[in-house]
Protein backbone atom coordinates (compact mmCIF):
# COMPACT_ATOMS: atom_id res chain seq x y z
CA UNK A 1 0.00 0.00 0.00
CA UNK A 2 2.63 2.38 1.09
CA UNK A 3 3.83 2.01 -2.39
CA UNK A 4 1.11 2.79 -4.53
CA UNK A 5 0.68 5.78 -2.19
CA UNK A 6 4.67 6.98 -2.90
CA UNK A 7 3.64 6.43 -6.36
CA UNK A 8 0.63 9.09 -6.26
CA UNK A 9 2.47 11.67 -4.43
CA UNK A 10 5.40 11.19 -6.84
CA UNK A 11 3.37 11.34 -9.68
CA UNK A 12 1.05 14.55 -8.21
CA UNK A 13 4.32 15.59 -7.05
CA UNK A 14 5.48 15.83 -11.02
CA UNK A 15 2.18 17.22 -12.49
CA UNK A 16 2.59 20.06 -10.25
CA UNK A 17 5.95 20.93 -10.91
CA UNK A 18 4.88 20.85 -14.55
CA UNK A 19 1.76 23.33 -14.02
CA UNK A 20 4.19 25.20 -12.06
CA UNK A 21 6.27 25.49 -14.56
CA UNK A 22 4.30 26.01 -17.44
CA UNK A 23 2.55 29.02 -15.53
CA UNK A 24 6.17 30.50 -14.78
CA UNK A 25 7.08 30.04 -18.98
CA UNK A 26 3.81 31.74 -19.84
CA UNK A 27 5.12 34.47 -17.60
CA UNK A 28 8.49 35.31 -18.99
CA UNK A 29 6.96 34.28 -22.47
CA UNK A 30 4.81 37.09 -22.73
CA UNK A 31 7.40 39.31 -21.14
CA UNK A 32 9.71 38.42 -23.70
CA UNK A 33 6.75 39.19 -26.26
CA UNK A 34 6.75 42.90 -25.08
CA UNK A 35 10.41 43.01 -24.95
CA UNK A 36 11.18 41.53 -28.67
CA UNK A 37 8.74 44.08 -29.57
CA UNK A 38 6.70 40.93 -31.51
CA UNK A 39 3.86 43.34 -30.70
CA UNK A 40 4.74 44.90 -33.85
CA UNK A 41 3.19 42.30 -35.99
CA UNK A 42 1.16 40.10 -33.59
CA UNK A 43 -1.77 42.33 -32.00
CA UNK A 44 -2.30 40.60 -28.91
CA UNK A 45 -0.26 37.93 -26.98
CA UNK A 46 -2.76 35.12 -27.00
CA UNK A 47 -2.78 35.04 -31.01
CA UNK A 48 0.76 33.94 -31.05
CA UNK A 49 -0.85 30.83 -30.26
CA UNK A 50 -3.07 30.71 -33.78
CA UNK A 51 0.38 30.18 -35.39
CA UNK A 52 1.06 26.35 -36.49
CA UNK A 53 4.89 27.17 -34.87
CA UNK A 54 7.46 29.59 -34.83
CA UNK A 55 11.04 29.49 -36.18
CA UNK A 56 14.43 31.24 -36.01
CA UNK A 57 16.28 32.13 -39.11
CA UNK A 58 19.72 32.70 -38.15
CA UNK A 59 21.03 31.06 -34.78
CA UNK A 60 20.81 27.23 -34.38
CA UNK A 61 18.25 25.61 -32.36
CA UNK A 62 19.54 22.16 -32.51
CA UNK A 63 20.19 20.76 -28.67
CA UNK A 64 23.76 20.35 -29.40
CA UNK A 65 24.23 23.79 -31.04
CA UNK A 66 21.78 25.48 -29.30
CA UNK A 67 22.06 29.22 -29.90
CA UNK A 68 24.88 28.67 -32.03
CA UNK A 69 25.34 31.62 -34.97
CA UNK A 70 24.97 30.93 -38.64
CA UNK A 71 27.86 32.04 -40.12
CA UNK A 72 26.76 34.95 -42.58
CA UNK A 73 22.87 34.32 -42.01
CA UNK A 74 20.35 36.90 -40.62
CA UNK A 75 18.33 36.65 -37.62
CA UNK A 76 14.31 36.06 -37.76
CA UNK A 77 11.73 35.02 -35.94
CA UNK A 78 9.49 33.60 -38.31
CA UNK A 79 5.82 32.30 -37.30
CA UNK A 80 4.07 29.73 -40.04
CA UNK A 81 0.31 29.69 -40.56
CA UNK A 82 -1.61 26.84 -41.61
CA UNK A 83 -4.90 28.05 -44.28
CA UNK A 84 -6.28 24.79 -45.35
CA UNK A 85 -8.36 26.71 -47.60
CA UNK A 86 -5.78 28.13 -49.46
CA UNK A 87 -3.97 27.16 -52.58
CA UNK A 88 -0.88 27.50 -50.58
CA UNK A 89 -1.13 25.37 -47.20
CA UNK A 90 1.51 26.83 -44.92
CA UNK A 91 2.84 30.16 -45.28
CA UNK A 92 5.85 31.99 -43.38
CA UNK A 93 5.44 35.41 -41.46
CA UNK A 94 7.97 37.23 -40.46
CA UNK A 95 7.52 38.26 -36.78
CA UNK A 96 10.51 40.37 -36.46
CA UNK A 97 13.88 40.59 -38.57
CA UNK A 98 17.22 41.40 -36.48
CA UNK A 99 19.90 42.11 -39.13
CA UNK A 100 22.97 40.23 -39.47
CA UNK A 101 22.67 37.35 -36.73
CA UNK A 102 26.88 37.97 -35.78
CA UNK A 103 26.13 42.02 -35.26
CA UNK A 104 23.17 40.91 -32.82
CA UNK A 105 23.80 41.55 -29.12
CA UNK A 106 24.77 38.36 -27.76
CA UNK A 107 22.17 38.70 -24.85
CA UNK A 108 19.53 40.21 -27.35
CA UNK A 109 20.26 37.18 -29.37
CA UNK A 110 19.63 34.54 -26.63
CA UNK A 111 16.62 36.24 -25.51
CA UNK A 112 15.10 35.38 -29.31
CA UNK A 113 16.25 31.70 -28.76
CA UNK A 114 14.47 31.61 -25.40
CA UNK A 115 11.69 33.34 -27.05
CA UNK A 116 11.23 30.17 -29.59
CA UNK A 117 11.74 27.46 -26.88
CA UNK A 118 9.26 28.41 -24.41
CA UNK A 119 6.69 28.92 -27.25
CA UNK A 120 7.54 25.57 -28.16
CA UNK A 121 7.26 24.52 -24.54
CA UNK A 122 3.56 25.95 -24.20
CA UNK A 123 2.30 24.74 -28.15
CA UNK A 124 3.84 20.82 -26.60
CA UNK A 125 0.78 21.50 -23.61
CA UNK A 126 -1.84 22.68 -25.92
CA UNK A 127 -1.14 20.04 -28.22
CA UNK A 128 -1.30 17.37 -25.37
CA UNK A 129 -4.39 18.74 -24.04
CA UNK A 130 -6.14 18.74 -27.27
CA UNK A 131 -5.18 15.13 -28.22
CA UNK A 132 -6.39 14.49 -24.83
CA UNK A 133 -9.53 15.88 -25.76
CA UNK A 134 -9.72 14.01 -28.95
CA UNK A 135 -9.33 10.84 -26.69
CA UNK A 136 -11.94 11.70 -24.52
CA UNK A 137 -14.37 11.31 -27.07
CA UNK A 138 -13.61 7.28 -27.56
CA UNK A 139 -15.01 6.86 -24.02
CA UNK A 140 -17.79 4.60 -23.96
CA UNK A 141 -17.60 4.31 -27.81
CA UNK A 142 -17.08 0.39 -28.83
CA UNK A 143 -18.88 -0.73 -26.03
Amino acid sequence: MSSALDRLKNLTNKISSYETARKENLRLLEELFDELEISQKVEKFSDMFLFKAVNLSGVSLQKETLGEIKEGKYLQLLAISYDKEAAQKSKNISLAYYGRADKVDVNFKNKVVEFVIRYRFEKSFMTLEHYHDMLGEFKGKGE
